[in-house]
């Protein structure tokens, strides 16, 4: 009897966790508004940022796999301006993975260790390797068009975005974004 019991105890507890796994949590982003237009979305990863200027859109990161879509399908709830630049701070999967669902014309820009790291897929030491490569999946989809070094400005006047490495932080392509 206790085997009888045991066995219908695992077998339930195994049917729970595989129809947990097949139910995907609903993608709700929250919008946390700085100023007229600046915003900061959260859910899905790491924060993402989004500046809307005078004739586009900047978005810093863009979440993990499958947060693309939703970042974008929000950020026409904010403005009717299109993305035009994506900036990705580092290269962690909860920061660049939602690449892949931005448009071709987005001018995505990372420093140049970030886009070396996302060619390979390589975490920092310290991290578990990758499973996979996004990029590679997707045919080079979403991959940085401009690297910087040391310092880089986009745009002028109040659209202006500095970006700056500082050398090794988080990874070694760390990008302040000011």
């Amino acid at each position: 009897k206790r085997s009888i019991v045991a066995g219908v105890l695992i077998a339930v507890g195994m049917l729970s966790v595989l129809v947990a796994a097949q139910q995907q949590a609903p993608m709700v982003i929250e919008v946390e508004k700085l100023k007229d237009n600046l915003f900061v979305l959260k859910g899905g990863g790491g924060n993402t940022a989004v500046f809307v200027t005078s004739n586009g859109v900047v978005v810093v990161d863009a979440k993990n796999p499958g947060w693309g879509q939703p970042i974008l399908d929000k950020i026409k709830t904010l403005t009717d301006k299109p993305v035009t630049t994506l900036i990705n701070t580092h290269t962690h999967g909860d920061h660049v993975s939602g690449n892949v669902e931005f448009p071709a014309t987005v001018d995505i820009v990372t420093q140049e260790n970030t886009k070396a790291n996302m060619e390979k897929m390589v975490s920092p030491s310290g991290f578990p390797p990758a499973q996979s490569n996004i990029f590679k999946e997707n045919n080079g989809r979403g991959m940085p068009k401009r690297t910087f070094k040391d310092k880089m400005s986009i745009g002028n006047g109040n659209d202006r975005v500095d970006l700056y490495y500082f050398r090794r932080g988080h990874t070694n392509g760390d990008a302040w974004v000011v």
